[in-house]
């Protein structure tokens, strides 16, 4: 019989439920995430380290894990990274039983192998209108221990996710791309390597100006952009290059806060695969798979920066881009894994920019 454990939030509310997982307390920022599906490639997403995860989707676990340990190329085949990132994870009804043709185990199995504590039968609906009135807040899974409160966002995330030595994939292609690894979702590496190009992967405080690179990166990643000082100073030598860069989620925000711009915190963030953007200057609209907690204000934007997409429910910004040099950012995943595709399309827009310069 599953044992009893409690979610307790920062004001003092306690809710109970049923323990799968590992049976241990664990505390971080409370967040949900609205999507159908994609649990395990959500778990597994960098951007989430620090944060307990609280699926809206009333059934969650129905189809397994699988194996992610399985390589291709280098990189996990069916996961983002090479570990379980969330905090914990919190689920109306758990499914013990699965069914799925490349599924090896069971959710909760894969939770205690990674020693991350899940919780069910609670009401997700609760909570999430909670955290969607009052904003996210700090919280904790208590089993029989009990901890503190601990709060992600004062701490350097980006630095505990990030690659620690270069790593290149494909390498030896024509084309070489600098990636800024702040932590990258694993479909980013493989967009680009399925189009032909080496990636030249390195950690988020690298000084990548050594390196022979015809395109510059910046990827995904946690916590507050501002923490990542280094990236920032080393962006805005970038910037004032010709060099095409592309940046996704903190990326955006990155190369933003170098160009002069700043960010903020969101009230409940954006995590799902259903956030509606559109193309400023047109009428064309994209569904897109988002996990970020902070924006850019695009009103702060400097001379020589446009707003590129803008967010259709809250207005707020979704990426940026230079009215003249080959510099564009996106705050959703164009690699969605898992979410629609529809706007995979800006990596080719990016290796095309990239061949010009090369090119010239």
């Amino acid at each position: 019989m599953d044992k009893n454990v409690k979610i307790v939030f920062q004001d003092g509310l306690e809710i109970e439920g049923k323990s799968f997982g590992a049976y241990t307390s664990a505390a971080g920022e409370i967040v949900f995430n609205t999507a159908m599906v994609g649990y395990n490639e959500s778990l597994t997403d960098p951007s989430y380290k620090g944060q307990i995860m609280v699926m809206t989707f009333p059934i969650v676990g129905n189809y397994g894990v699988p194996d992610d340990n399985a390589l291709v190329d280098e990189i996990e085949a069916w996961v983002e990274s090479n570990k379980i990132q969330v905090t914990g994870l919190v689920v109306s009804y758990y499914s013990d039983d699965y069914s799925h043709w490349n599924a090896i185990q069971k959710l909760g199995d894969w939770l205690k192998a990674h020693n991350i504590p899940g919780v069910y039968g609670v009401d997700t609906r609760a909570i999430t209108k909670k955290l969607r009135e009052e904003g996210s807040t700090l919280a904790k899974i208590e089993a029989d221990e009990k901890i503190d409160f601990y709060d992600p966002n004062v701490v350097n995330l980006v630095d505990e996710v990030s690659i620690k030595e270069v790593k290149r994939y494909n390498e030896g292609a024509d084309i070489k791309i600098v990636l800024i690894d702040c932590g990258v979702k694993n479909n980013i590496i493989r967009c680009f390597v399925k189009r032909g190009v080496e990636v030249i992967r390195v950690p988020w405080n690298y000084d990548y100006s050594t390196l022979e690179y015809d395109g510059l990166f910046i990827s995904n990643g946690p916590g507050d952009p501002e923490m990542c000082d280094v990236t920032i100073e080393n962006l805005k030598k970038s910037l004032q290059e010709d060099k095409p860069i592309f940046g996704i989620c903190l990326g955006n925000q990155l190369v933003s806060l170098a160009a002069g711009a700043s960010t903020f915190k969101l009230k409940y963030g954006h995590r799902s695969h259903n956030q509606p953007v559109q193309l400023v200057g047109t009428k064309k609209c994209f569904i897109t798979s988002q996990n970020h907690g902070f924006a850019v204000d695009d009103s702060k934007l400097p001379e020589g920066f446009k707003t590129f997409f803008t967010n259709l429910n809250d207005g707020t910004c979704e990426g940026i881009r230079h009215e003249s040099k080959p510099i564009f950012t996106v705050q959703f995943h164009p690699e969605a894994m898992g979410g629609p595709v529809d706007t995979e399309y800006l990596f080719d827009e990016f290796i095309s920019e990239v061949k010009k310069y090369k090119n010239a």
